[in-house]
């Protein structure tokens, strides 16, 4: 599975891309506007830094607005990746893009039916919101799941994204599942590396080389 990082601060991407651990960027309009920076200038960024899929999302919520923006998204780089959500006018342009080559997100999933729509009309990818059904009492990693399963049973050719990532917990959870890639934000990438006992051996080693060393 392949992690792409959840945001649209430049400085968590630098960081999180020297790591070397994300293959990819996904943004959208909330996070975009946390930067209070112009989103024109931050996406050429973005690719500059990392070699992978970039997504982008548009804000029209008509057919010709959504390709319209698109195209002009997706001049930016051969890496972005245009983000629209699952409604008729959106699988409307979905379809339209595909046909040109244009590469689309399909978000806001929340059901297995929006994820077959998304795949049927020529979405690269879709993504199923895992935390937001947790939040309302669903179980979010189940639809991961589900989608998976009707994605390889009816073998599309569409990538599961798990978005809406709370907590380090529900990475390895998608990442059984079968999501072919987790989206998560920067925090919940730090806390992926912590374990009390990675950070208790590591004090040990330090503190017996030390002694070793006649404590010095």
């Amino acid at each position: 599975m392949q992690l792409y990082l959840d945001t649209a601060n430049v400085e968590e991407i630098r960081q999180a891309a020297d790591w070397g651990v994300i293959c990819g960027v996904t943004t959208n309009p909330s996070l975009a506007a946390k930067e209070n920076e112009d989103f024109g200038k931050i996406l050429p960024t973005i690719c500059d830094l990392v070699d992978g899929p970039i997504s982008a999302e548009v804000i029209s919520m008509d057919y010709e607005g959504m390709i319209k923006e698109a195209r002009e998204l997706a001049k930016v780089h051969q890496n972005v990746i245009i983000k629209i959500p699952v409604m008729p006018e959106g699988l409307r342009a979905v379809k339209t893009l595909a046909a040109e080559g244009i590469r689309v997100n399909v978000t806001l999933v929340f059901s297995v039916n929006q994820a077959l729509l998304a795949a049927r009309a020529g979405a690269a990818y879709v993504s199923p919101f895992l935390g937001r059904l947790d939040d309302i009492g669903q179980t979010g990693v189940a639809l991961v799941k589900d989608i998976v399963d009707m994605i390889d049973l009816h073998e599309l050719d569409t990538e599961v994204i798990a978005a809406s990532i709370r907590h380090p917990e529900h990475v390895p959870a998608v990442a059984l599942a079968g999501a072919h890639i987790a989206t998560v934000p920067f925090k919940v990438l730090q806390q992926m590396f912590k374990h009390p006992l990675t950070d208790g051996g590591i004090d040990k080693f330090l503190e017996d080389w030390k002694k070793a060393q006649g404590g010095k």
